[in-house]
C-alpha cells in the first residue's frame, strides 16, 4: 500500500498534492471507502461524529469532503458477518481508503477480525489516508498515552511501518511537545509528533514528512 499518515487529514495544499502524487490522478477521478470503525472504541465519538465524517460535515471535509468521484462506507464491525467474496472486491476496486481515528486498539482488533488486516499486503496500488488512530494503527504501538478502549489488552498495532506517531500536537492541552517527548521515552522506537498540518508518507519503504507546520521525530 500506498500510506498517507496524517494528524487531521488533508488541511492544507502540501498534504493535497501529496495525496494526489500517490494515488496518481485528481482525487475528483478516484473512488474512496470511508472506515469510520475506530470511533466506536473511543469514548469522545458518538453516532452523530460518524455523520459527520460520512455526510462530509466541516470537520470532516480535510477527509471525506475533498470531492471524490465516489464515496462508500465500509464498517470493520459488520463484515464478519458477510461473505468476504462481496467486500474484498470493493477493497480491491478503491483508489484510497480513508481511516477515520478514534481508538487505534479498538481499530486493529476489528482489522484482524474482519479480515481486512490480512488483505491489506495485496493491495500495491492502494492509498491509505489515515487521520490519528487510522494513521497509527499501523505502527507497531501506540503508547499506555493513547489507550483509551477498556477491551485493550496492550497498546501494540499493526506494525505495518516501523515507527511511532504521537497526533494532534499542540491542538489539546493534553497534547503538547513536552507529553510528547515523555510518550516517546515510554514507546521506545523511532517515532513522530505532528500537527494537524503535517502527513508522513510511506511508500515501498521510503519515509517523508509533508508538514506546513509543526513535527519532531525522536529516536529510539
Amino acid at each position: 500500500m500506498k500510506l498517507l499518515l496524517t494528524s487531521g487529514g488533508v488541511t492544507n495544499p502540501s498534504i493535497h498534492e501529496a495525496l494526489v502524487r500517490l494515488l496518481g490522478k485528481p482525487v475528483e477521478e478516484c473512488s474512496a471507502l470511508i472506515i469510520p470503525t475506530a470511533q466506536w472504541g473511543h469514548p469522545m465519538c458518538v453516532p452523530s461524529s460518524v455523520r459527520g465524517l460520512v455526510a462530509a460535515e466541516p470537520d470532516w471535509r480535510p477527509l471525506t469532503g475533498l470531492g471524490w468521484a465516489s464515496l462508500g462506507v465500509l464498517e470493520l464491525t459488520a463484515l464478519p458477518s458477510i461473505d468476504p467474496y462481496r467486500w474484498v472486491p470493493w477493497v480491491e476496486e478503491a483508489d484510497a481508503l480513508l481511516v477515520d481515528g478514534g481508538d487505534a486498539t479498538y481499530l486493529v482488533r476489528w482489522l484482524r477480525e474482519s479480515g481486512l488486516a490480512d488483505l491489506l499486503p495485496s493491495l500495491a496500488e492502494t492509498v491509505w489516508v489515515g487521520v490519528s488512530a487510522g494513521s497509527m494503527v499501523l505502527t507497531p504501538r501506540i503508547g499506555d498515552y493513547f489507550v483509551e478502549w477498556p477491551g485493550a489488552q496492550d497498546d501494540r498495532t499493526l506494525g505495518i511501518v516501523d515507527f511511532a506517531i504521537f497526533p494532534h500536537l499542540d491542538l489539546f492541552a493534553t497534547n503538547t511537545m513536552d507529553h510528547a517527548e515523555r510518550w516517546a521515552a515510554d514507546v521506545a522506537i523511532p517515532a513522530y509528533a505532528i500537527d494537524e498540518q503535517t502527513a508522513i508518507t510511506v511508500v515501498d519503504g521510503s519515509v517523508e514528512v509533508v508538514s506546513e507546520g509543526r513535527w519532531r521525530r525522536f529516536e529510539a
